[in-house]
């Protein structure tokens, strides 16, 4: 596994309450301004624990929580898909998101952009799955020393994902920093 992956043992971490606190799914929504998305898609994620805020805040038919981990996937499927049958655990590869093209009104991904080993080739999946006029929301990590949180050198700023967000399809992009520990980024398919 590459040090830059987070560990799929401490999957427990995943499920802290506190992370609705520092990443508040209204706050969310808010810089989102979406009318009832219905089918939304998580990449990287982990224990479904937002992909469950998301589908409680938006009411959509379906979340395709996807993850490339099997501890993950077995974990979503034993714990979540009972409670909520709309969370749909995919096993995904690094670059492929085994979906269908143009099925997601949203696809967000949330303290994964610095984990990815080549962010373009993730971007332009998110693009394929996305609706024309779908839009996507990355939350990561602010590249400054906090006592947690990923290692400082492997964090990325947000001018550079929204770098990478346009070149590889996106426009309308916004850039939201007001959330003390992470970044928002939001954008539509073009």
């Amino acid at each position: 596994m590459s040090e830059k992956k987070f560990d799929p043992k401490k999957l427990q971490k995943l499920n802290n309450p506190a992370r609705l606190a520092d990443i508040p799914p209204d706050y969310i929504w808010e810089k989102l301004d979406m009318d009832k998305p219905d089918v939304l898609v998580e990449i990287g994620a982990g224990t479904a624990f937002f992909s469950i805020a998301f589908l409680h805040k938006t009411q959509c038919s379906k979340i395709y929580a996807c993850d490339m981990s099997d501890i993950m996937i077995d974990w979503m499927l034993e714990n979540v898909s009972p409670q909520y049958p709309g969370i749909i655990p995919v096993k995904t590869a690094e670059y492929s998101v085994p979906l269908e093209n143009a099925i997601a009104d949203l696809l967000f991904m949330i303290n994964l952009h610095h984990e990815l080993e080549n962010p373009a080739l993730t971007l332009t999946e998110a693009a394929r799955l996305l609706k024309p006029e779908g839009k996507i929301c990355i939350i990561d990590w602010k590249n400054r020393e906090m006592p947690e949180g990923p290692p400082l050198e492997i964090r990325c700023v947000p001018e550079q994902v929204q770098e990478q967000l346009g070149s590889t399809g996106f426009q309308q992009l916004q850039i939201f920093d007001e959330l003390p520990k992470h970044f928002l980024i939001t954008g539509h398919k073009r």
